[in-house]
This record gives C-alpha cells, sequence and structure tokens, in this order.
C-alpha cells in the first residue's frame, strides 16, 4: 500500500471527487481538504472508452482505471506504469451492504463494503480500516470525501477503488 515515490501529498486527510466521474468527459482536479490540487482526473481517455486516468499536479500519470470487456462478471482493474496493481469484483450481495474484492498483484487482497450507492462505505485490509469514503462530511452537492486514515496508505489507489466500487455497484443497478 506504499505511494508512489512521485507523489508529495499528504498520506492521510480527505480528498474531494466529484460524483459520476465517468460522465464528466473533462479534467477536473481532485482537492485535499484544505481545497489545494491533490490529483488531476483526465477526462479526456473517457471519450473513448471506458477509461480514466488520475494524474498528479504535475499531470504524471499515477493510476489508470479501465474496464473489463471480456469478462463474465462485471470487473475493472486498476494499472500504474501500464503494469497492472489491482482487479476489482463484486464479491457478495446483501440487502443492506455491497462487498467487493480487491485483489492486488502482490497477492493482497483488501475489502470494500457498505452502502455503496449512498456513498457511505469503508476500505478495509485484514479487517483495519484503510479509507472511509463519505458524503456527510461535505455541503458540496454531487461530491463525496474519501478519508485516508492509514499513514502507510496510497491515497491515490483508495481515491480510484473507490471510484471502481461506485461505478461497478451502478452498473449492477442499471445506470451505466
Amino acid at each position: 500500500m506504499q505511494q508512489s515515490p512521485g507523489d508529495a501529498s499528504p498520506r492521510t486527510g480527505k480528498y474531494v471527487v466529484r460524483d459520476r466521474i465517468f460522465g464528466i468527459g473533462d479534467d477536473y482536479w481532485i482537492e485535499d481538504e484544505r481545497g489545494r490540487h491533490a490529483y488531476l482526473v483526465d477526462g479526456k481517455a473517457l471519450r473513448l472508452r471506458e477509461t480514466f486516468e488520475l494524474k498528479d499536479p504535475e499531470r504524471r500519470v499515477l493510476i489508470t482505471i479501465r474496464k473489463k470487456m471480456l469478462s463474465l462478471r462485471d470487473t475493472m482493474t486498476i494499472e500504474r506504469g501500464d503494469e497492472p496493481l489491482a482487479t476489482i469484483r463484486r464479491k457478495r450481495l446483501s440487502l443492506l451492504r455491497n462487498h467487493y474484492r480487491v485483489e492486488l498483484v502482490d497477492g493482497t487482497e483488501l475489502d470494500v463494503s457498505g452502502k455503496i450507492l449512498d456513498r457511505e462505505f469503508a476500505i478495509e485490509y485484514d479487517g483495519e480500516l484503510l479509507a472511509e469514503i463519505s458524503r456527510r462530511w461535505l455541503t458540496v452537492r454531487d461530491t463525496y470525501a474519501v478519508n485516508v486514515v492509514r499513514e502507510d496508505a496510497d491515497p491515490p489507489l483508495l481515491i480510484a477503488i473507490a471510484v471502481c466500487v461506485i461505478r461497478l455497484a451502478e452498473r449492477e443497478r442499471g445506470e451505466g
């Protein structure tokens, strides 16, 4: 879960993300809790296919998200430097909570559960909280916060995981 070397942003804290990230089509900034530009969402990639790039303030690509086209279940992949980093798929469904499994290429598994469509969920590793995703901290409409709580966490990866599980949940519900 280590942060990439070129990432100078703080490791913990809240990041404000626009909702419907896959529908925007323009570049926009994800800001930290102090209102500073933390990560750039490159919307140009969204026009061609379901791909999303997260860039640092110098516009270097940190994370690329792709929807897997040929898979039995909806799956999304996260890449760093054109190398696979993680695969996300639905784990199980209950009436009140969704569960997703994130499999990192090193064999590590992260668990994502909560009310995904309400933007109230958590990302955990082995029962330990890595990040909380919530709308309740914000007053700005159509945004949610990714609150990274572990010092050794990788904020771009956790933001990408949040974006992926929301997109997968929306597709399952027929919104995508």
